[in-house]
């Protein structure tokens, strides 16, 4: 099983300079061998990439995710 989590979503109405720092900062974090490191200790693996990829990552998953729910009738509570 495989799922993606991320804690970077931003408003539909950020400016794109502010996406555009924060996706170079990230991306400078994410190359850094020590966080690296600590991420696969932790189990994880990091992605970096640009927001368009960021993007198509999310549409992906909730289309995949989305099958998932409907194929097992899962409804919210």
């Amino acid at each position: 099983m495989q799922a993606v989590g991320t804690d970077s979503p931003l408003p539909r109405a950020t400016p794109t300079e502010i996406i555009a720092r924060l996706n170079k900062e990230i991306n400078a974090a994410l190359a850094n061998p020590k966080i690296k490191t600590r991420l696969g200790e932790l189990g994880n693996t990091a992605l970096g990439g640009s927001p368009a990829d960021f993007g198509k990552l999310i549409a992906d998953e909730t289309e995949k995710w989305g099958k998932v729910v409907r194929a097992a009738n899962i409804k919210a509570e």
